[in-house]
């Protein structure tokens, strides 16, 4: 009788990571675990389990080419959260391959710390710190020239995927103005969220603050630039929380040192970021080390969200928690891969 064997190739992230014992117990009764977490697969391990693989979780590489060397192969589930251009998106929508992953375990993070920053960046919170502890503190009102209430001021969200809808959920009790910019989602899907949907240049004109949670795509890299930036209301806040390369990032940081807007951001260019890299001692920029999402229970839900989608796909039923690549969208998508975990 054959093996029914999952490879798990699953760096940067690693079982321990983003699995409890219990969770990680479910997934090895579902066949014969081949682990690979010190590094990467090599191509003859891969090549040499394929005719017996059931499931692959992890980035492994799968052109067409393996894909017709795996006859059993019933779901790939990524688990960096990333659909990468390492994968025949068509040829495993064409064997009824599952190709899967479990991002939206960060929506409630990302979307939690990104309402802190913009709470920060409107009340002036680290800047007043800062202040304090450098002697030169201002009280009361004078305190607060450069500050604004987040309650009920107009929101713009570019992008209103797993992360925008967590966010527009989460300031519900604000009584913000909601404008929406997605291109790839109809007005009736905005609208039934109590959200007006909007161009990019409204969202950039009308907010007071302005997140980003778009996806990079192959028509989108660095869309939100000088121009941009310039529509966008003296004193506005920005808050970069999805992928770096949606926007201009030196235009991004020139705007906030020049203290027209104030900016946010959680992703960069390059990570992890050099230590001489000058965004360190940019002014009117709160920074975090793309940590919004990385909280112990988000690592914890991407792997039982994994190996729940994966009981069911055993069982010849669809997955219910993760997202499916779409050939299309898949192909658009342009992110880096995650170098860290």
């Amino acid at each position: 009788m054959s093996r029914s064997i999952i490879l798990v190739d699953p760096l940067p992230r690693t079982l321990d990571l983003i699995m409890e014992p219990s969770v990680r117990a479910r997934l090895e009764a579902l066949g014969d675990v081949v682990v690979s977490e010190d590094r990467p697969m090599s191509s003859d391990e891969v090549e040499r389990y394929l005719p017996d693989t059931v499931m692959i979780f992890g980035q492994t590489d799968m052109p067409r080419e393996r894909l017709d060397k795996a006859p059993r192969l019933k779901a790939i589930i990524n688990v960096e959260s990333n659909f990468l251009p390492n994968i025949d998106y068509q040829a495993c929508v064409e064997r009824g391959i599952w190709v899967i992953t479990p991002e939206s375990a960060f929506a409630s993070p990302v979307a939690e710390a990104s309402l802190a920053m913009a709470l920060d960046l409107a009340r002036g919170v680290t800047a007043a710190d800062r202040d304090f502890r450098q002697g030169v503190e201002r009280y009361g009102l004078e305190g607060n020239e450069e500050t604004f209430r987040f309650a009920g001021a107009p929101v713009g969200l570019i992008g209103f995927g797993d992360l925008g809808r967590e966010l527009r959920e989460l300031i519900r009790p604000f009584r913000n103005t909601v404008r929406v910019f997605d291109p790839w989602l109809p007005n009736e899907i905005i609208e039934r969220l109590d959200c007006e949907p909007s161009t990019l240049e409204e969202v950039l004109r009308e907010s007071q603050v302005v997140f980003v949670f778009a996806s990079v795509t192959s028509e989108n890299q660095g869309f939100i630039g000088a121009k941009e930036f310039a529509m966008m209301r003296p004193g506005a806040a920005f808050l970069l929380m999805s992928r770096a390369a949606v926007v201009d990032f030196p235009a991004m940081i020139e705007a906030a040192q020049s203290g027209r807007i104030k900016v946010a951001t959680d992703v960069f260019p390059d990570e992890p970021v050099a230590a001489d890299d000058p965004v360190r001692q940019a002014n009117g920029v709160l920074l975090s080390a793309h940590r919004t999402g990385g909280t112990r229970d988000a690592f914890y839900a991407l792997g039982s969200m994994a190996v729940a989608d994966a009981e069911l796909i055993m069982k010849g039923l669809p997955p219910r928690l993760c997202r499916r690549a779409d050939p299309a969208t898949a192909a658009m998508l342009r992110s880096k891969p995650v170098s860290v975990s």
